[in-house]
């Protein structure tokens, strides 16, 4: 079982439900160490202050804040959980809103709430009011050292917390959008509804594995076991060039079509 990463009290309104907070993900990258080119051996960094010259323990270590004018102001551990902030043990309600208005693009980290004994009942009617209504709860919360916006919503059994980043953190994607004289003909929306309709489906995330990290291992465990590495059969990439458009979504279309096919002849078989 995880180690909880907070623990504190869900309120709204007069309500309070004690809760432990757990990382609901977990990265599956494969990790690397820094080594000398020649001969594998390991690269070691040390932390070094530029005022004395010594080596530094991270134990030692603090934060600082640099002001404009060169003052550096230093905070401890200390400081930061006695911050003046209501949120550093209660992720605070503040408003009641429908899913579906809240931009993915806000999303940071997903955990799991789970309720202290003594909070398991009003834990229950959070998450049913919630499904019943069909409402996601905006909160304020204080984790890992800053303030953030946060989402909670009802899964199944569970309550799940988003942390959100805030909105002047979210950049304008205003560049990245294409020209305006950019027009499409309803001919092609037509035929890209097509296309659509042919690889829908219900998600199943499953179905999906990670083909970088599993190329990556193979290459790794035959370097471990002094093999020839696996090269790559299809070097080609996407040009990027659409010589006519109406032509590729045809072509998609009916490779799509066969594709489905004979998934269906295979899954009979």
């Amino acid at each position: 079982m995880p180690r909880s990463i907070w623990k504190g009290s869900v309120s709204f309104g007069l309500v309070s439900i004690p809760v432990k907070l757990y990382g609901a993900t977990e990265d599956k990258d494969i990790s690397f160490r820094q080594v000398h080119s020649e001969d594998g051996g390991r690269i070691r960094y040390q932390r070094v202050c530029e005022k004395c010259g010594e080596v530094v323990q991270f134990a030692d270590i603090a934060k600082g804040y640099e002001a404009a004018d060169g003052r550096m102001a230093i905070l401890s551990d200390e400081d930061f959980e006695n911050l003046p902030l209501s949120t550093l043990k209660s992720v605070d309600v503040v408003q009641f809103v429908e899913e579906h208005e809240v931009d993915p693009t806000f999303f940071q980290r997903t955990y799991f709430l789970e309720a202290e004994p003594a909070g398991q009942k009003p834990y229950v009617l959070l998450r049913e009011a919630l499904a019943k209504e069909n409402k996601v709860a905006v909160v304020k919360v204080a984790l890992r050292s800053r303030e953030s916006l946060a989402l909670i919503r009802a899964k199944d059994d569970l309550l799940l917390m988003h942390t959100m980043y805030w909105p002047d953190e979210l950049r304008d994607g205003e560049f990245a959008a294409p020209k305006a004289e950019v027009k499409i003909s309803d001919a092609e929306i037509e035929m890209a509804k097509l296309l659509i309709a042919q690889l829908e489906g219900e998600f199943d995330p499953e179905a999906y594995t990670d083909s970088y990290r599993e190329a990556l291992l193979e290459v790794v465990e035959a370097k471990l076991a002094g093999a020839e590495v696996p090269e790559q059969t299809d070097r080609s990439a996407p040009t990027g060039d659409v010589v006519d458009l109406m032509a590729a979504l045809k072509a998609s279309v009916e490779a799509a079509k066969k594709r489905r096919e004979e998934a269906s002849t295979s899954k009979a078989g």
